[in-house]
């Protein structure tokens, strides 16, 4: 089992690496100068060229990663551009909104969509799995932004149920800081509750056709002993993974669901740097963003054993 984890944790070191250049080359190579940005519409060729020595931007594109990548294994993910502050100080900042909308969000869809696939396999064919299969397809189908706009209108403006948009710190009560994320959690979780009760129903299809279910069946197991005790473990390894999978998604929807619901997050921190061309803060956010996604499949591999020993050898 440990040196199970030491060959897992060795392997994610060149994918890092890989990611490292990629974030740094997509940013890089992506159209538009923070420097004509930061000297303003009436600036000079010589003031832009100045601006651009300071920032380092003149040198080749390899010193400037050998640079960035030294800062960053030293913990030092950069000084933004317009902020004038580090990057690392700026992404805790906003950390407290993302990590809470991504927990509530992961609560919301995975126990909702495991229990809705369950279901839908245990009544395959009939009208509660055609519904489920039909709100599946529609959780997909619809992007973040639509849902998002639809709740705001019915829940908030209409029923008055619940706040607009914003955020409060959980230090502020438990009620105020769950209360606006209710609506945002939803909206991005829509989508990866689809995935993961579509995953659900197909796996527990198969598990429900194998012999040694049809014997505890015979035996006169109860039912929910049966669906959740023996043929939802046997299930677990395909939706754990589809579970890290969808992380991704929770990653690319963030940055919409803050931007709808007006959350201080991360995500509204990476489209105002995105509009500044601020390079350092999108480096550090989308370097952040993919070792989570990194360490979240680490984890789920990491659970593999957990369900079926044989994966440790």
């Amino acid at each position: 089992m440990i040196a199970y984890i030491i060959r897992r944790l060795i392997a994610t070191i060149p994918v890092m690496l890989l990611v490292a250049v990629i974030v740094f080359l997509l940013v890089h190579l992506a159209p538009g100068d923070p420097a004509s940005v930061i000297a303003g519409d009436n600036a000079t060729s010589d003031q832009i060229a100045a601006i651009r020595a300071t920032l380092g931007l003149d040198r080749p594109l390899w010193e400037q990663f050998a640079i960035w990548i030294w800062r960053v294994l030293q913990g030092d993910l950069g000084q933004s551009l317009f902020w004038n502050r580090g990057v690392a100080e700026l992404i805790l900042q906003r950390a407290e909104p993302t990590i809470s909308l991504a927990i509530t969000t992961l609560i919301f869809a995975v126990t909702i969509a495991i229990a809705l696939g369950v279901i839908a396999a245990w009544k395959a064919g009939s009208g509660i799995d055609r519904s489920v299969m039909g709100l599946a397809v529609a959780g997909f189908s619809l992007p973040v932004f639509v849902v998002g706009y639809l709740l705001v209108y019915l829940f908030a403006i209409e029923l008055r149920w619940l706040p607009v948009q914003g955020y409060r710190p959980i230090a502020e009560g438990f009620w105020p800081w769950l209360e606006r994320l209710i609506l945002p959690s939803i909206a991005l979780g829509l989508a990866y509750l689809a995935l993961i009760a579509r995953i659900t129903r197909t796996t527990m299809l198969e598990i429900l056709s194998e012999d040694y279910i049809r014997t505890a069946q015979a035996k006169g197991v109860a039912t929910r002993p049966m669906l959740f005790k023996h043929a939802l473990k046997n299930a677990a390894v395909p939706i754990v993974t589809v579970v890290g999978i969808g992380v991704a998604l929770l990653i690319s929807g963030v940055v919409i669901t803050e931007t709808v619901f007006n959350i201080p997050g991360v995500g509204r921190l990476v489209v105002d740097a995105i509009t500044r061309r601020d390079y350092p803060i999108i480096q550090g956010v989308m370097l952040v963003f993919s070792a989570v996604y990194v360490l979240v499949n680490l984890a789920v591999d990491l659970s593999y054993t957990l369900f079926d020993p044989r994966v440790r050898y």
